[in-house]
C-alpha cells in the first residue's frame, strides 16, 4: 500500500528533519516546545495586514469580490471550487483544490482572473522592494494589470520564500486547470501596501541562473520523498542537525535530545560546518575535541576557523559556557561611557531608548535614563522620545569633549540599534531635535560606538551561544526578572500599551523599564569584568 502525502508550500523553506517528524506516525507523541511568542506576534500582525488589504480591495471591486469564509479545510476547498467554476473575478483566501498526483495542497491570499485563467497574488507584512529601478509594479487599485509596468523608483527585494510559495500555487492552479498558462507571472503586495510587485517565476533570477520554478521543483520533490519515507516507515531521509531555525522550532525538544544522546557535532558547530565535519568523519563532539588540527582533512569551515571549532568542543565537554580565545582580553574604554539599549516592537518602531552614564564627572548626573513613548506604535510620539534621547546623548558627548576627555558608547550587537538609529533619523527627518541621517551615520561609523558583542566574539569561545543573557552571568550579572527575554518583552509591551483592547498595564511598563535597565547594566558589568584581572579566571582554550 502506498501512502500519499499532501504538502503545503511551507515545506520547501522548512528544515528537512521537521518535514520528516511532521509525517512520522511514531513522532506524534514526541515532546514539542511551546509556541514562539515572537513568531505568534508576527503571525497576528501579518493577519491584520492581510485583513486591511482585503478590506481595501473589497471596497473597490464590490460585487466582483468573493471571500472564502473561515472554516474547515474541506469546506473552504469546496467554496473555492465553486468560485473558480463560476469564474469569480477576485477570490480572496482561496483554499485550492488538492493535487494528489503531485502531492500538493495549499491556500493563497488572492486569485485574480484574466481572460485565460487565474494569477496568484500573495500579501505579506515585509518589504518586497527597495529604492532603485528594475521592478515591474501595478498600483493595487490596478491589480488587474498583470505584469505591471517598469517602475523607475523600485527594485525587487529578493524574498525567496515568497517566490517559492507562488510557484507552489501556480502548480496547484495548473493541476486544477485554472492557471493562466500563457506565462508564470505572480504578484506580491508587501508592507507598504501600495503596489503589486510582479515576479516572472521562469526568469533566471536565482543563483546560478536558476528560475524560481526550477528551484521549487527540486526542493518540493525532495520534501515529498522525505515525507513519504516518514509516513510509510521507510529509511529516514533526514537526520537531526542543529541549525539557526532550531531556536524557534516546536520540534527542538525532540531533536535536541536526540543530538545530546548521540553527542552530535552540530551541538557546537551548526549548519553547513557540521556537514563539512561529518563528511570528514567527525560526527561527534568528542571526535571534534580530539581532532589533530595539523593532520585533519576537513574542508575550510564557513562559520569559524577549525581551531576555534575544536576549542568549542573541548569547552562543551568540560561544561564551560565561556573560555578565553586569547590569553589577554582587551576592550576599548574611555573616560566617559554610555551604555545604550533599544526596545522595538516588530517593524512598528522603537518605543524605548535606555542609556546608562558612567565614568568621569562632566556635570551631567550619572545613572540610568529611559526615553520612552507609551503611545501604541506606530506613533508620532516616537519622534519626541527619540529626539529627547539623541539630544541628551549629544549633550553628553559635547560636555565630554569640552573637558578634554574621551567618550565611548556601547551596545550589545549593534544591528538592532543601528537599524533604528538610522530609520528614526529618516522617518522623522525635520522634526524638532531629530538628527540628520548623516549625523547618525558618522557616529555609528566612528570609534566612539563600540559593539561589545564584537569584543566577546574576538576574545571568547562560547559553547552555548554569545547572547547577552548567556555571557553576562559569567561576569556575575543577574537580571531581576527571571523571565527577561526579547520574546517575552513583546507580550509585556502589548499589555503595557493596551494593544489588545484592555486598559494599559502600568505593571508591565515598569517591568519593561527594569528589563531595559538591566540590559544596559549588563553590558557595563560585562565590559568592566573583561577589563579586570577577574577575566583571567576564565580558562584559556589552549590549556584545555
Amino acid at each position: 500500500m502506498t501512502t500519499t502525502v499532501l504538502l503545503d508550500a511551507g515545506v520547501v523553506s522548512r528544515c528537512r528533519r521537521r518535514v520528516h517528524l511532521e509525517h512520522d506516525p511514531a513522532a506524534r507523541d514526541s515532546p514539542r516546545g511551546a509556541p514562539d511568542p515572537t513568531a505568534e506576534l508576527r503571525k497576528a500582525d501579518a493577519a491584520a495586514h492581510r485583513r486591511e488589504i482585503a478590506d481595501q480591495l473589497a471596497a473597490k471591486f464590490g460585487d466582483d469580490w468573493v471571500e472564502i469564509p473561515a472554516g474547515r479545510g474541506v469546506e473552504r476547498e469546496a467554496a473555492t471550487a465553486v468560485a473558480l467554476e463560476a469564474g469569480a473575478r477576485f477570490i480572496w483566501s482561496a483554499q485550492l483544490p488538492r493535487d494528489p498526483d503531485g502531492g500538493r495542497r495549499g491556500a493563497i491570499d488572492l486569485l485574480v482572473r484574466t481572460e485565460h485563467g487565474y494569477v496568484p497574488v500573495l500579501v505579506v507584512r515585509h518589504k518586497v522592494s527597495d529604492p532603485g529601478t528594475g521592478a515591474r509594479t501595478s498600483p493595487i487599485s490596478e491589480i488587474t494589470n498583470i505584469g505591471g509596468e517598469p517602475d523607475q523608483t523600485r527594485k525587487v527585494r529578493p524574498q525567496p520564500r515568497d517566490q517559492l510559495r507562488l510557484a507552489h500555487t501556480l502548480r496547484l492552479l495548473s493541476a486544477a486547470g485554472y492557471a493562466d498558462d500563457r506565462h508564470a507571472l505572480a504578484g506580491v503586495i508587501g508592507l507598504d501596501g501600495d503596489v503589486v510587485v510582479w515576479h516572472d517565476l521562469t526568469a533566471p533570477t536565482w543563483p546560478g541562473g536558476r528560475t524560481a520554478l526550477a528551484e521549487y521543483e527540486v526542493r518540493f520533490a525532495d520534501r515529498v520523498a522525505v515525507a513519504t519515507a516518514a509516513a510509510t516507515g521507510g529509511e529516514p531521509l533526514a537526520q537531526p542537525s542543529r541549525i539557526v531555525e532550531c531556536r524557534s522550532c516546536p520540534w527542538w525538544p525532540t531533536c535536541g535530545q536526540n543530538l545530546l544522546d548521540t553527542r552530535d557535532v552540530s551541538l557546537v558547530v551548526r549548519g553547513e560546518d557540521a556537514g563539512f565535519l561529518r563528511a570528514a568523519g567527525v560526527t561527534t563532539v568528542d571526535a571534534l575535541a580530539a581532532l589533530d588540527i595539523d593532520d585533519a582533512d576537513v574542508a575550510p569551515l564557513v562559520g569559524m576557523p577549525l581551531p576555534d571549532a575544536v576549542g568549542l568542543a573541548r569547552a562543551w565537554l568540560a561544561d564551560l559556557t565561556v573560555v578565553r580565545r586569547n590569553e589577554s582580553v582587551h576592550v576599548p574604554r574611555a573616560d566617559v561611557e554610555v551604555d545604550v539599549d533599544m526596545e522595538s516592537f516588530g517593524d512598528a518602531g522603537a518605543y524605548l531608548w535606555g542609556a546608562l552614564l558612567s565614568g568621569a564627572d562632566i556635570g551631567i548626573e550619572h545613572g540610568y535614563r529611559a526615553f520612552v513613548t507609551w503611545d501604541p506604535l506606530p506613533t508620532d510620539d516616537e519622534a519626541r522620545s527619540f529626539a529627547e534621547f539623541w539630544q541628551w546623548f549629544a549633550s553628553v558627548r559635547e560636555a565630554t569633549v569640552a573637558r578634554g576627555l574621551t567618550f565611548r558608547a556601547y551596545c550589545y550587537n549593534e544591528l538592532a540599534e543601528n537599524r533604528w538609529l538610522l530609520a528614526s533619523a529618516k522617518r522623522f527627518a525635520g522634526k524638532p531635535g531629530i538628527p540628520t541621517r548623516r549625523e547618525v551615520l558618522t557616529f555609528i561609523e566612528s570609534d566612539e560606538w563600540v559593539d561589545l558583542f564584537g569584543s566577546v566574539r574576538e576574545h571568547f569561545l562560547c559553547s552555548h551561544g554569545k547572547g547577552l543573557k548567556t555571557i553576562a552571568p559569567a561576569a556575575g550579572f543577574t537580571w531581576r526578572d527571571a523571565e527577561a527575554s526579547g520574546e517575552n518583552s513583546m507580550r509585556w509591551y502589548r499589555a503595557a500599551v493596551g494593544m489588545d483592547g484592555d486598559e494599559p498595564d502600568t505593571v508591565q511598563r515598569t517591568r519593561l523599564l527594569e528589563y531595559n535597565e538591566d540590559d544596559v547594566r549588563a553590558t557595563a558589568v560585562l565590559r568592566g569584568w573583561m577589563s579586570s584581572p577577574e577575566v583571567n579566571k576564565i580558562p584559556f582554550v589552549g590549556d584545555l
